[in-house]
């Protein structure tokens, strides 16, 4: 996808590269920078020096404040998910393996295995992690990282034998090697925490794959004949990563997209296109068409790529399930008039629409979070169903 009006390209004009690492060795996350994870730990000596003169001067430091540093930071640690609880109680997790029910309630699918093997990639306040693995596409033939995150209820006893809705988090511009959402300060994560608490949200399995094969092409989230089939990558390989990890619900109704930009239109076109596998989406600052240069000579498969056929197509369709497409845009970004007229043209039969203005709001992460906190979660959430307690 090109870069978005209000959306800073990230070597400046034209720039796409610095969505890897920094020569300062932090990796950047999104356009301008504005994105970023926490920093690489620091050499062995400056954690020292740090922890020393803190002590001296001190006397205590609090250990929240060393994890700022990164001084007892487990990032690139094994993890499960199967872990205790991160309050301490006792074992929640996926409760082993097995098929759809698995001696769980109905429409629940239990964990189907083989493990993936995940390494911490960041912790939460509330003690929950974000993990990372690599995936090997069976489907796609495509290698690459997929960051998860599980709310605290998901280590609840209570909800041990319980589905937990999944929401696959893409991001805009490149999205390679890294995934924006997987940093710890557009706090995604804990926002979907306090919402849950307050009834604004379900507690989310948050996903974030990578959103294309290198960070020299954008692939539309498609695949685009004789290039990586990231389209089959999104539909396909990570929901089985997903499934054999974590408890899903066995139909469509506990699947959905979010993304930003680029990641908004892949997450928009996977609804349409699969509306059997998903049932939402939040699009933020989308396109509402392929644009990849890599579609050059195939112009057909291109067209089935495209969001505005399949939603022609769909409507068409007898009997065709209901999806709930959630738009958000700023006040300070273009493109506000595009997405009413694709709203007012498809926003109907089975296509369920809505769009969250967002006040002040430019082309950028930390903005959707807002929109989703002012009204956009509590519309998604209220389409999907959410995790049940044991009796």
């Amino acid at each position: 996808m090109q870069h978005q009006p209000g959306e800073q390209p990230p070597n400046g004009p034209g720039g796409r590269s610095a969505y890897g690492y920094e020569s300062d060795g932090g990796p950047a996350y999104g356009p301008a920078r504005e994105h970023r994870a926490p920093r690489r730990r620091a050499g062995r000596r400056k954690r020292l020096w740090l922890t020393g003169a803190a002590v001296v001067v001190l006397g205590l430091v609090a250990v929240p404040v060393l994890n700022a540093f990164d001084v007892f930071s487990d990032n690139g640690e094994p993890m499960t998910f199967d872990q205790p609880r991160p309050d301490g109680g006792g074992a929640g997790g996926s409760g082993g393996t097995g098929g759809a029910s698995g001696g769980s309630a109905p429409g629940v699918r239990m964990p189907t295995g083989p493990q993936a093997q995940f390494t911490t990639a960041n912790t939460l306040d509330d003690g929950t992690k974000i993990g990372v693995t690599t995936l090997h596409g069976k489907k796609s033939g495509f290698t690459g990282r997929v960051w998860v995150w599980a709310p605290k209820e998901y280590y609840e006893e209570k909800y041990a034998k319980s589905a937990f809705p999944v929401l696959i988090a893409l991001p805009g511009g490149p999205g390679y090697p890294v995934n924006y959402w997987m940093g710890t300060d557009l706090k995604l994560q804990s926002s979907i925490s306090e919402w849950s608490k307050s009834g604004k949200s379900k507690p989310f399995i948050v996903v974030m794959p990578v959103l294309n094969a290198d960070d020299k092409n954008y692939y539309d989230g498609s695949d685009i004949p004789g290039q990586p089939k990231m389209g089959t990558w999104m539909s396909d390989d990570v929901p089985d990563l997903v499934k054999a990890n974590f408890r899903t619900f066995a139909s469509r109704d506990g699947w959905a997209f979010m993304g930003s930009s680029s990641g908004a239109f892949v997450g928009l076109k996977q609804v349409l296109q699969h509306p059997d596998r998903f049932k939402a989406v939040i699009a933020s600052g989308p396109d509402t068409r392929p644009d990849s240069p890599l579609w050059r000579g195939h112009e057909k498969e291109q067209r089935a790529n495209d969001p505005e056929q399949l939603a022609k197509q769909l409507i068409a369709k007898p009997g065709a399930p209901d999806v709930h497409l959630a738009f958000q845009i700023g006040t300070k970004e273009s493109g506000r008039a595009k997405l009413e007229s694709f709203m007012k043209k498809y926003g109907k039969g089975p296509i369920k629409t809505r769009l969250q203005v967002i006040e002040g709001g430019g082309h950028n992460a930390r903005g959707y979070v807002r929109g989703m906190d002012e009204g956009t979660m509590q519309w998604i959430s209220n389409v999907m169903p959410g995790p049940t307690p044991a009796p």
